[in-house]
């Protein structure tokens, strides 16, 4: 597996050591779905599960949305897949019964990416506060990061385990 990641510094500021982990984590998903069919990413590789590389991609999709634009631009803002922010079901349905391919899934969350990075670059300081919706409470931008952040590494440890189901690739 061609490993094109960027690691985070060894030194440097919260906000700059944060954003930059948070970074590697999302290219370790990509790194983890590149190289591979629509089908392969589909493959449900530890059964019983019905977990999918490609249902990662589109939970994580809906994550960045969720957290970042929702919270901080527009809580009224639609799912990508899921009917609800509380019911990310959907999202990790890859069988292709909406229509869907692995290359909407792709373009949908790089589209989310950059519109997180945009507003967590946009704002003065990680004290901005934003309406979780969810918990109708209000959450720090900080906070944001550090969540989204724990969802990327939790769920690049069943990505770890799909990739090496699906062609037997491993890597960190």
């Amino acid at each position: 597996m061609d490993d094109t990641r960027t690691g985070p510094p060894h030194f440097g500021d919260e906000r700059e050591t944060v954003r930059a982990f948070l970074d590697y984590q999302r290219e370790t998903l990509a790194m983890k779905c590149r190289g591979l069919t629509d089908a392969q990413l589909r493959e449900q590789s530890s059964p019983p599960s019905s977990l999918t590389l490609l249902g990662l991609l589109r939970h994580l999709a809906e994550v960045e949305r969720t957290w970042f634009r929702r919270v901080f631009e527009d809580a009224d803002a639609p799912m990508v897949w899921s009917k609800t922010p509380n019911d990310f079901q959907a999202a990790y349905d890859a069988s292709g019964a909406d229509g869907s391919t692995a290359e909407d899934a792709l373009a949908a969350w790089q589209a989310e990416v950059a519109h997180s990075r945009r507003i967590e670059a946009a704002a003065d300081s990680w004290d901005l506060a934003g309406r979780q919706p969810r918990w109708d409470e209000d959450v720090s931008l900080r906070m944001v990061m550090v969540h989204v952040l724990l969802e990327y590494a939790r769920h690049n440890g069943h990505a770890d385990l799909l990739r090496e189901g699906v062609d037997g690739e491993t890597g960190s």
